[in-house]
Parts: C-alpha cells; sequence; structure tokens
C-alpha cells in the first residue's frame, strides 16, 4: 500500500512540474510575441502595438510619433503632448486626457468611448470615423477638427456646434460641415448612442445656431 501511495505521489509530481513548465513556455512565448510585433511595428506590421493601458503619462511629450494599434485605455494623459502623433486604430477608451495637446494628431478610426477631453486642444486634429461616444469634450479646442463620419453623442455634438470653425489642413474638410453642424442631414441625428436614429424628429439643426435651447434643434424649413 505504502508503494502505490508513493508511485501516485510521484505520478502527480512528474504530471505538475510538467504543467509549469508548459505555463512558463507560454508566458515566454507571450512576451516574445509582444516583442516582436512591438519591434515589427504591430500586428501585420502596421503600428506600435505599444501597452499603455491605465499608465500614468501626465505631462509626458510624445510628438509625432506612431502609436498606430497602441493601448491607452484608461491612461492617465492630462497635460501630455502628443501634437502630430498617429493614433489609427488605437484604444483610448476611459483615458483622462484633461488639457492634453494633440494638435495635428490622427485618431482615424480610433476608439475613445468614455474618454475625458475637457480643455483638450484638438486643433487640426483628424477624427475620421472615431467612436466617441459618452466622451467628455467640454472646452476643447476643436478648430480645424475633422470629425466626419465620427460617433458622438447628440448632446456633445450639439455644444461642439456652438463654437465649431475652421477648416482641417489635411482633409480639407471644415469642422462644422464633418460635425453636421447646420441644416445638412448628414450627421444630424448624432450617434448611434441616440435613441434618436431610430425615430428621425421632425426638426433638424439650423445653419447657424440653436433655437431652442431645451432641445438645441430648431423647426425645418
Amino acid at each position: 500500500m505504502h508503494a502505490e501511495s508513493n508511485k501516485w505521489r510521484k505520478l502527480l509530481s512528474a504530471t505538475l512540474a510538467t504543467a509549469v513548465i508548459a505555463f512558463s513556455s507560454d508566458i515566454s512565448a507571450l512576451a516574445d510575441l509582444n516583442k516582436f510585433e512591438a519591434d515589427v511595428r504591430g500586428e501585420f506590421g502596421i503600428g506600435s502595438a505599444a501597452q499603455f493601458g491605465s499608465a500614468d503619462l501626465k505631462n509626458a511629450v510624445h510628438v509625432n510619433e506612431n502609436f498606430r494599434r497602441a493601448n491607452f485605455t484608461a491612461a492617465d494623459m492630462r497635460e501630455s503632448d502628443f501634437s502630430g502623433s498617429t493614433f489609427n486604430g488605437a484604444y483610448l477608451e476611459k483615458a483622462v486626457a484633461y488639457k492634453a495637446n494633440f494638435t495635428g494628431a490622427d485618431f482615424s478610426d480610433t476608439l475613445m468611448d468614455r474618454m475625458v477631453l475637457n480643455e483638450a486642444n484638438l486643433m487640426n486634429a483628424i477624427l475620421v470615423r472615431t467612436v466617441l461616444t459618452r466622451s467628455d469634450l467640454g472646452g476643447a479646442i476643436i478648430e480645424g477638427a475633422d470629425f466626419s463620419d465620427a460617433v458622438l453623442d447628440l448632446t456633445q455634438k450639439q455644444a461642439l456646434c456652438k463654437y465649431a470653425s475652421g477648416t482641417n489642413p489635411v482633409t480639407g474638410v471644415s469642422t462644422r460641415t464633418s460635425l453636421g453642424c447646420g441644416n445638412k442631414r448628414r450627421n444630424a441625428y448624432g450617434s448611434p448612442s441616440s435613441p434618436l436614429l431610430s425615430a428621425p424628429p421632425q426638426k433638424l439643426l439650423n445653419r447657424d445656431g440653436f433655437c431652442d435651447d431645451s432641445t438645441g434643434l430648431c423647426e425645418a424649413k
């Protein structure tokens, strides 16, 4: 009986040792893969594949850098300088970028859901097809920014339209046109997060502003 017990104990030890070695190999392989992706500029050879999730990037300076497909989820980017940098396909949801400088940055196809962009500088930034649902852009500088096909909450879009101006120097699109400001149907109903999409209202934004302070809308002519 004692010999049988020792046999099973040895077998269990060997099995556990094999499992530990396999797990260690998997961790090592994953680390090697992440390093490889970073070295070759990300998956499929595009982007940085850099990981900045929950990172402390306050006052950081990363001017004219490539952050394609990088992960900035929940990162603290307050008062940082990312002007001229490229974020195509990056993840910035829940990131805090209060007073951050994104002048001329390219955020095309970027996920910026629930992001804090209060007083951020987005002058001449490209935010084409960017997802900005539930994000706060209060006081943000948006002169020359291109929001074409971006997804924003209707109330946020209305607030931006009150002072939107300028034309993006790269795309040639005016900020007001890209936001759907004025009496235009393109982007007039906000984002998919807005219930207005399922039943378009009888009112539209007017050309210069907002006739009704309670709704931000004017009667269509």
